[in-house]
């Protein structure tokens, strides 16, 4: 058969507009706003740029900057430059399980694939901080807890916000999640010993936000171990992984709020409970089975992330350093009692009367899209 002349520019056409339509999808991912939206953070800070020289500056300066954590541990400094992006980071370990290249002020890249590496025994607790990035400052994990050593990373724009945006509304967290796990599996196994198969994680506020909403759907089945969620979440805002559900029927998740939560995380925390509860049934769970490891309270009689009642900082510090107790213990947490109740039992309300566990009208905020 011969092709006109025409035939052959209409097959072009099309092959090179199926071309661009799949290198847009593996692209898609490394994408990120040219502008800043109004009240909301900037674009993610390029490797070089003078935004990504100032958070490098204010990480090393600003809170707890080492050399000694406060249960001895060394503390680590530094800037992991990933696509051109660039993330500040900070490691809390024991002497013997850092590698050489962890220095401080140093700037690492993802080398090998994590591979060729000397793999360790203990595991590690990656926290995303909150708005503003005080979580990040404070180090608030950076006690060696149950085998796990504290990282903690800091968010790659000016307002320091995970997932970028504003609120709810993160524009950037497809973009962000992707970034946490090519540090997570390609710089920290060149800076640290640990074993990659106990990876744990922490959110805190806008933390959870990114965590609940975009990299446990994208990421959870690689990991399949267990995260904190500290007052924030939402339900999943990318189309979830194709094994997203089954993981959930197994892995250790808590969700943590207090009394007077913001008015706007009430419903979005909500959300997030409901949705995951119902996709681990839907994967074929059992309730009594994932209601054990899948968990939230909303208890302490405090404000925003005040779950010792008193204040953020304190209140985090609190959650932080009986991390163990919750994830891998009884929940019994000191000056709040037991926080483990499963998600299918959970009948408690907020003090606006929003319920803490079960779904309400606008409460599954977004609907899920490609990243």
């Amino acid at each position: 058969m011969t092709l006109s002349h025409n035939s052959i520019s209409v097959l072009i056409l099309i092959i090179t507009l199926f071309t661009i339509t799949i290198n847009g999808q593996l692209q898609i991912l490394r994408r990120q706003r040219d502008a800043k939206l109004p009240g909301g953070a900037s674009p993610t800070s390029t490797a070089g740029s003078p935004l990504a020289r100032s958070q490098a500056e204010l990480a090393r300066t600003r809170g707890v900057v080492g050399p000694q954590a406060t249960d001895g541990s060394v503390i680590v400094i530094m800037t992991a430059e990933i696509d051109n992006f660039a993330l500040q980071f900070k490691i809390s370990a024991p002497p013997s399980e850092l590698l050489p290249t962890a220095q401080n002020g140093a700037t690492i890249k993802p080398r090998n694939g994590g591979a060729g590496v000397t793999p360790g025994v203990n595991g590690i607790n990656v926290l995303l901080h909150g708005d503003g990035g005080e979580t990040f400052f404070d180090f608030a994990n950076q006690e060696f807890q149950n085998g796990l050593m504290g990282v903690v990373i800091m968010a790659p724009n000016d307002k320091r916000f995970w997932g970028g945006g504003s609120g709810n509304l993160r524009t950037d967290g497809a973009l962000h999640a992707s970034l946490v796990n090519t540090l997570i599996r390609q710089v920290l196994p060149e800076v640290l010993k640990f074993d990659q198969t106990k990876v744990y994680f922490t959110g805190v506020s806008g933390g959870s936000l990114l965590l609940a909403g975009f990299f446990l759907p994208m990421y959870a089945e690689t990991y399949n171990t267990g995260a904190l969620l500290g007052c924030g979440a939402l339900p999943p805002q990318v189309n979830p992984s194709q094994n997203f559900g089954r993981t959930l029927t197994t892995m250790r998740i808590h969700f943590q709020a207090t009394q007077n939560e913001l008015p706007f995380l009430q419903p979005a925390i909500a959300g997030a409970v409901v949705t995951y509860a119902d996709t681990a049934l839907k994967a074929g769970g059992n309730s009594a089975e994932v209601g054990r490891k899948m968990t939230v309270d909303a208890t302490p009689n405090g404000a925003h992330c005040a779950f010792d009642g008193k204040d953020f900082v304190s209140g985090v510090q609190l959650v932080s350093s009986n991390y163990a107790r919750i994830m891998f213990g009884t929940g019994d947490v000191p000056g709040i009692g037991n926080v483990a109740t499963s998600v299918y039992e959970n009948n408690q309300t907020y003090k606006s009367g929003t319920p803490v566990a079960r779904a309400t009208q606008g409460t599954l905020l977004g609907k899920a899209t490609k990243p």
